[in-house]
C-alpha cells in the first residue's frame, strides 16, 4: 500500500516538474505588433483575419462529435453479439442506447438542435 503512495508522489511530482518547465520554457519575451497581426503575403490584411464565428455551428459541431463517438463505441457491442449471453447482451445495448436516447432528448430540449439564423 505505501508502495502505491509512494510512486504516486514520485508521479505526481514529475507532472507537477514538467508543468512548471513547460511554463517557464513557452512565455513570450515580448509581444511585437507585427507578430501578432495575422501575415497575408507580406501586405496589411484587406479585412479583420478575426471574423465572428458561429456559437451554434460549433455547438452542432460538438454534438456531433459527441454521438459519432457514441456510435463508434456501439460497433464492438455488435461484434461480440455471437459470443456472449443474449440476455445480458439485450440488457447492456438497451441500457446504452436509453442514455443515448436521454441525451438527444436533453439536447432537444434545451435547444442546442435548432438552427437559428
Amino acid at each position: 500500500m505505501m508502495i502505491i503512495f509512494f510512486i504516486s508522489i514520485i508521479i505526481f511530482l514529475i507532472t507537477f516538474i514538467m508543468i512548471m518547465i513547460s511554463f517557464v520554457i513557452s512565455k513570450k519575451s515580448f509581444m511585437d505588433r507585427e507578430k501578432a497581426s495575422p501575415f497575408e503575403c507580406g501586405f496589411d490584411p484587406k479585412s479583420s483575419a478575426r471574423l465572428p464565428f458561429s456559437i451554434q455551428f460549433f455547438l452542432i459541431a460538438i454534438i456531433f462529435l459527441i454521438f459519432d463517438v457514441e456510435i463508434a463505441l456501439l460497433i464492438p457491442i455488435i461484434l461480440i453479439m455471437k459470443m456472449t449471453n443474449i440476455l445480458m447482451y439485450f440488457i447492456i445495448t438497451l441500457f446504452f442506447l436509453i442514455i443515448l436516447l436521454i441525451g438527444l432528448y436533453h439536447e432537444w430540449n434545451q435547444g442546442a438542435l435548432n438552427w437559428t439564423i
